[in-house]
């Protein structure tokens, strides 16, 4: 068998350990990036003073993600995924920080910086779900993926509730309002940047190039660092596009519309106990059925999958439209986006991983996480000028636009469907 060097004793003793590490690193630094979401777009409308340029600080994060995925990709092909998640999780710790200074001194600059550099945890995160599969069995590369990313559930679901230790905090040292969730996140992402630099051992990527000579080996040899090389591999693969396409514009919904969620339940008078809840129903959506989305991929397939996610989109396009007034619709509508978002990643993510040339994956999986956060951005920057002027109904169904691409992309190449 092709495959055969995967079952062997030192590259299983290898994959175990290296799940073992990016379980606790999701863990912890989900729940240090976590706060973003909801303290963090507090505090850049409490900065700004406005909630348009809230919108754009907030953004800030996706922003530093898009730019920092696709160098941490080439680094990752390069120096290894040990070296690359540890200076992302460190870069990230050093944003938090600053984001406690800017909340000190009221600086929208200082809040951008640390916004930016807050989305290196962002990158982190979802290189790590990729790092789960440089040793996996292909027939597995589904259930590996889907396991890291729902071991974050219990940082994500917590971390946007880091506001009410974080106002402890504050209590007790002197804080500015909203900075105690992030002084707590920093020390966090930063345990975790320890963690992976010191346990991620061996590297995956060079156990992969001591044994997986096989043509479809699960990651890479020498990588073909030029972005434009990797996409042009995209391009050359019709599966390949369209679990770029599915990925992106999922992405570009579920940001769009959490955003100004916590703007949207603070004008209905609501506090940050509320705005933490609702995230954290959201978050549990992204991530707490991460594993039963890598079944459905495995077994029921990628694309069948991913027209599932987009029916739920569209259902919590309906629920927020007609509900936007209540609270309680609301959050129901979050909830559903996050599990939309699941069920389209997961299985994209594994589609993507498998459609292109093993030594071109780093930099492929670091392109697409770029475009989803660059999409994303956009998304955010434009989601506060959108919920001031169509309210949170007009939002959530400017999102539900994002579903169309997606199945016209799947009715013009049905062969797709197989997949």
């Amino acid at each position: 068998m092709r495959e055969a060097w995967l079952t062997l004793p030192e590259v299983v003793a290898a994959r175990r350990r290296t799940l073992r590490v990016l379980v606790v690193a999701q863990v912890v630094g989900a729940l240090g990036y976590g706060a973003g979401p909801s303290v963090g777009v507090l505090l850049a409308q409490q900065v700004t003073r406005s909630e348009a340029l809230a919108g754009i600080a907030r953004a800030s994060t996706t922003i530093g993600a898009a730019l920092i995925a696709l160098p941490l990709g080439m680094l990752a092909a390069r120096a290894g995924r040990r070296r690359a998640l540890t200076l992302a999780w460190g870069g990230a710790s050093a944003g938090a920080a600053v984001l406690v200074v800017s909340a000190a001194l009221g600086s929208t600059l200082l809040l951008v910086l640390g916004m930016i550099a807050l989305g290196a945890g962002t990158a982190a995160g979802l290189q790590a779900r990729f790092a789960a599969t440089d040793l996996a069995e292909p027939a597995h590369r589904g259930r590996s993926l889907s396991l890291v990313v729902w071991v974050g559930t219990i940082g994500a679901v917590l971390g946007p509730n880091l506001g009410v230790p974080g106002e402890a905090l504050e209590a007790r040292t002197g804080l500015p309002p909203l900075s105690g969730a992030f002084a707590i996140a920093a020390v966090l992402l930063g345990v975790t940047a320890v963690v992976v630099g010191v346990f991620l051992r061996p590297e995956p990527l060079d156990v992969v190039r001591r044994h997986g000579t096989a043509p479809d080996a699960t990651s890479v040899g020498p990588a073909p660092l030029r972005p434009g090389a990797a996409l042009q591999e995209v391009r050359r693969s019709p599966p390949a596009t369209f679990a770029l396409l599915a990925l992106v514009l999922s992405h570009l919904a579920m940001v769009s519309v959490m955003t100004m969620t916590p703007v949207h339940l603070a004008h209905q008078g609501h506090g940050i106990t509320v705005v933490g809840i609702t995230i954290s129903l959201h978050v549990l959506g992204m991530f707490a059925f991460a594993p039963v989305m890598g079944v459905l991929a495995d077994r029921v397939g990628t694309v069948r999958t991913i027209l599932l996610g987009q029916a739920l989109l569209l259902a919590s396009a309906v629920v927020g439209v007609l509900g936007a007034d209540r609270t309680g619709a609301v959050v129901v509508a979050l909830f559903l986006l996050g599990l939309a978002w699941s069920m389209v990643t997961v299985p994209a993510a594994t589609l993507l991983s498998g459609a292109v040339a093993p030594e071109s994956r780093p930099v492929v999986q670091g392109g697409s996480d770029s475009a989803m956060n660059a999409a994303a951005a956009l998304g955010a920057i434009a989601s506060g000028p959108l919920l001031a002027t169509v309210d949170f109904a007009g939002l959530s169904a400017t999102a539900a636009l994002c579903v169309v691409p997606v199945v016209v992309a799947v009715v013009r190449r049905r062969e797709l469907i197989r997949l």
